[in-house]
């Protein structure tokens, strides 16, 4: 072969290595949209992959919906005084940040911002925050083809308006600011001779004392107000359309609940045994007490709507400070009627509960399109009709776990794309995904327009961290990392698990793994409670040792075939 060819040949090899170098590093500059949890760790996200972050924050401080305002803003979300997470502090944590451990398990939201800012702090994100500054249109560049870039305008306080160019953007202004106040649902409530107002508006209950207040709709924060309101008020009513099911932040023990339905060994026992999963946690729930009888009961499954998660409503309903009714058919004066038929009179407020409206109005408007409920966004972050994947949408979710972890994902996996170090599919591809996406969704879950998308937590996080090269193969840590392993694989699926290999490994994910239950029992040892006594040794009976025996018979029998449940799933290889 002459010389000469293959000359040539390594000249064209050196251009296209050069030419791919210089189109992954054409995204350098990033506007992150929102300070809040989404935005934060798409900051650091971007800081990871050694992009240049510009955040805009409306407000003048980070922490979005869990910064607790005494007067609310237009257009911003809030949260009323009592408000506690959901979702424990582990399961919620920043995947390489573990929550101090002293802080209790479920936050009030003044601890969340308290944890927020000393993320905050120590990762340096707040130099790249410009507070006060609301960005008001998003367009993409005359030459977006070839240069993927975005006009950002922006105003200040003030009404100061600038213009920026950016290699790519991130949305995460989240979708709880613009309250649905569906009015037209209720005939007479323009007439109501009460007050009403919807859940956004709400503070506390001051002004509530000796009222008689309906609260109409029961999702978390219907429940919520409706236990808030009963401690003070004559009487509440939670009225609801469909019920739900209640599940309470206390779980076996009194350890927070979560830990225990989030690890991977309850979602292999889910997928293999769904229809039995379902009935013995519904049956689980009844126990507790019985939904039916407490008039909660909805037609879905437990599985196919995020529960209620409230340890109260159950002792307010049983106590007569909350009686539920059925959805409210209309207003008379100051009457209420209820679709049974049945009337309550001298009604003083009413509540409405009923959800969120979402919209991006910055964005352009061919980029709103939806399938079905939901924005048309592939894996719920990329937009599929885009010449070139520099917009990521962030946080734009709802799942069976807390958001934090899977914003941060998210987050990690679009500032890849964005360097090019990952590709996205073809369009006609994600198109297809998406149609399949909503159709799966649609059937498993009970979507409606203003509750447009869930994902099952676990799953989807393993997913993208599948993309990213993060997602931990358990088998091979059960082989050489035998106490990790168990941890993964029978533990609370906690975030420092997308740390321990691939991009963004972090050294100290395994520590925080294996002490992440001493985090969790920390809060409690505010009483030091003496060991019993040591108890003199008893004789054991035959049938109590033959009992065991059979016991460590079927432990055994089920490891061995445990093994052949993961053997055929795609993670059983070394971590790279």
């Amino acid at each position: 072969m002459p010389f000469s060819f293959l000359s040539g040949l390594f000249l064209q090899i050196q251009l296209s290595l050069l030419s791919s170098l210089i189109v992954s590093n054409m995204v350098q500059k990033v506007a992150v949209i929102g300070a809040g949890i989404s935005g934060l760790t798409s900051i650091k996200s971007c800081l990871d992959e050694g992009l240049e972050p510009t955040c805009f924050e409306s407000s003048h401080d980070i922490g979005g919906i869990w910064r607790y305002k005494e007067t609310p803003v237009p257009g911003h979300p809030n949260i009323y005084q009592s408000v506690v997470i959901n979702s424990s502090k582990e399961i919620m944590a920043f995947s390489d940040f573990p929550p101090p451990a002293d802080l209790p398990n479920n936050m009030h939201h003044s601890e969340v911002m308290q944890y927020v800012r000393l993320y905050a702090e120590a990762f340096k994100l707040l130099p790249h925050i410009h507070f006060q500054t609301s960005v008001v249109s998003l367009r993409r560049t005359p030459d977006f083809t070839t240069t993927g870039q975005w006009e950002v305008e922006t105003e200040r306080d003030g009404g100061h308006r600038e213009t920026g160019v950016f290699d790519a953007v991130m949305v995460c202004s989240g979708h709880y600011s613009q309250p649905h106040l569906p009015l037209s649902d209720f005939p007479g409530i323009e007439s109501f001779e009460g007050r009403y107002f919807h859940s956004w508006h709400y503070r506390n209950a001051e002004g509530l004392q000796g009222k008689r207040v309906v609260v109409i709709g029961i999702g978390n924060s219907g429940g919520d107000l409706a236990v808030d309101i009963s401690r003070v008020a004559e009487k509440v009513y939670l009225s609801t359309r469909t019920g739900a099911w209640v599940v309470g932040r206390v779980g076996d023990g009194g350890i927070p609940g979560d830990l225990i339905w989030s690890s991977r060994m309850a979602r292999l026992m889910k997928m293999l045994f769904p229809w039995w999963m379902t009935r013995n946690l519904q049956k689980k729930l009844n126990m507790a007490f019985d939904h039916k009888l407490y008039g909660l009961k909805p037609k879905h499954g437990v599985f196919a709507q995020i529960p209620v998660v409230n340890d109260d409503l159950p002792a307010r309903i049983i106590s007569g400070r909350v009686k539920v009714k059925p959805n409210v058919k209309e207003f008379r004066g100051s009457s209420v009627i209820f679709v049974d038929g049945s009337v309550l009179e001298k009604v003083d407020v009413v509540v409405f509960a009923t959800g969120y409206e979402y919209n991006f109005s910055y964005l352009p408007s061919d980029l709103q399109a939806k399938s079905g409920h939901r924005l048309r966004l592939y894996k719920h972050v990329f937009q599929p009709t885009l010449t070139r994947p520099t917009l990521a949408m962030v946080g734009f979710i709802h799942s069976f776990g807390a958001i934090n972890p899977v914003s941060e994902m998210q987050g990690r996996w679009a500032t890849r794309v964005f360097k090019g170090l990952l590709t996205l599919p073809s369009e006609k591809y994600m198109l297809q995904e998406i149609e399949n996406d909503t159709i799966n969704m649609h059937q498993r879950f009970n979507c409606s327009i203003r509750n447009p998308l869930q994902v099952d937590y676990v799953p989807y996080l393993d997913s993208l961290a599948e993309l990213v090269g993060a997602r931990p193969s358990i088998l091979w840590f059960l082989m050489t990392d035998p106490k990790l392993g168990l941890q993964l694989l029978l533990g609370p699926c906690t975030p420092y698990q997308y740390r321990l290999t691939g991009p963004g490994r972090w050294a100290g994910a395994r520590q925080a793994i294996l002490t992440q239950w001493e985090r969790v029992f920390q809060p409690f040892r505010t009483r030091v409670v003496p060991e019993p006594e040591p108890q003199p040794s008893r004789h054991w009976s035959i049938s109590v040792i033959f009992s065991g025996a059979v016991l460590l018979c079927c432990v055994f029998y089920s490891k061995q075939h445990l093994t052949s449940f993961w053997a055929p799933l795609p993670f059983i290889k070394s971590p790279q």
